[in-house]
């Protein structure tokens, strides 16, 4: 199948919302991992999200070009090449993306969705983030609602992040403490400035005390209820149950239970990364182990071409998070949901 069209990711993520299941969003960097995720998503009859971050755009560009336009632009290109062989929907979507690069890379972006639309082409991605968590609520809103028009023209779904996720992510780090968690005041203010969909669609990431990176349960005390309460006070003054389309970000080493109860309270996409960077080297760390005289040329050896070949152990990689991703489904539920 194709790239999800805009009415094809439209449904998928109602589709998701009213079956309380999620998509996983696997972040990629490479052709391999990109390759990875199709497969895992495949082996699970599942739909999903592939993503790139600004990070893994300026890597995809050359480590000596670092233009995160260039990269995300030729991340789609290949994946949608790649995708026709693989009978699953895949959204492309762009992760984080702070204040300051807003004009180096989502802007940029949704005017070329924009110029592919007038001439009758399907959006670039399908979806685009602006982590405004670190700047107040009110200006949050304010350039979200800017976004959310030009996303509109676009034909692609803005996800906006109210309330700030802990750790560290591409280089933006922040504290874990009670920011971590959004209120009720501050869904209710964003529902005000970008409306239930009139305006343009939306997804939100709404904090329970989220934390990108590594770290074992118990460390941080996520609050999936935080989610329930904003959908009821939002769904309550609107007069809509369950209203909110969520994201779950920063969500290495959660319970399985805390993510099975956000999936109930309206989460439809799921951030996946550093378990699936893990999956992916782990196997290579494996072959290099097991093969050193093999993948080295050592004391004036010759090694193993069949042991370095990149093809030998970037299979094996692949193998690894792909089987990641089919976890990542069958956690969200999205296991065999696959849209004809």
């Amino acid at each position: 199948m194709p790239i999800a069209s805009p009415e094809t990711y439209a449904e998928m993520l109602d589709r998701a919302k009213a079956g309380r299941y999620a998509y996983p969003a696997i972040n990629v960097t490479s052709s391999q991992t990109l390759n990875a995720a199709l497969k895992g998503f495949a082996d699970a009859e599942s739909d999903g999200i592939i993503q790139v971050s600004t990070g893994g755009a300026e890597y995809l560009s050359g480590p000596s070009v670092k233009d995160m336009v260039t990269g995300a632009a030729a991340f789609a290109a290949y994946a949608r090449e790649v995708a026709r062989n693989y009978p699953v929907n895949i959204a492309l979507h762009t992760d984080h993306c702070p204040k300051d690069k807003l004009d180096k890379f989502v802007r940029p972006l949704m005017k070329i969705s924009q110029e592919r639309v007038k001439r009758g082409e399907e959006p670039l991605f399908q979806s685009h983030m602006w982590d405004g968590s670190a700047v107040p609520v009110a200006e949050n809103m304010e350039i979200a609602a800017e976004l959310l028009d030009e996303a509109a023209k676009a034909a692609v779904v803005l996800e906006i992040e109210v309330g700030v996720v802990g750790g560290e992510e591409d280089g933006v780090e922040n504290a874990i403490n009670e920011k971590l968690y959004t209120t009720v005041e501050d869904g209710l203010a964003m529902v005000e400035a970008l409306g239930l969909g009139e305006k343009g669609r939306y997804m939100a990431a709404l904090t329970f005390g989220n934390v990108h990176g590594v770290y074992k349960p118990g460390n941080v005390k996520l609050r999936p209820e935080v989610l329930d309460h904003i959908q009821m006070a939002v769904g309550a003054k609107y007069g809509k149950e369950k209203p909110l389309s969520l994201v779950f970000h920063g969500g290495s080493g959660s319970l399985l239970s805390e993510i099975r109860e956000a999936l109930d309270y309206g989460v439809v996409k799921m951030n996946i990364d550093t378990d699936t960077q893990y999956t992916f080297t782990r196997p290579v760390a494996d072959h290099m182990f097991r093969n050193y005289d093999g993948v080295l040329k050592v004391d004036g050896e010759v090694g193993n071409k069949k042991m370095y070949d990149p093809r030998v152990w970037g299979k094996a990689a692949e193998a690894g998070m792909a089987a990641r991703v089919v976890e990542a489904c069958e956690h969200l539920r999205s296991t065999g949901t696959k849209m004809k």
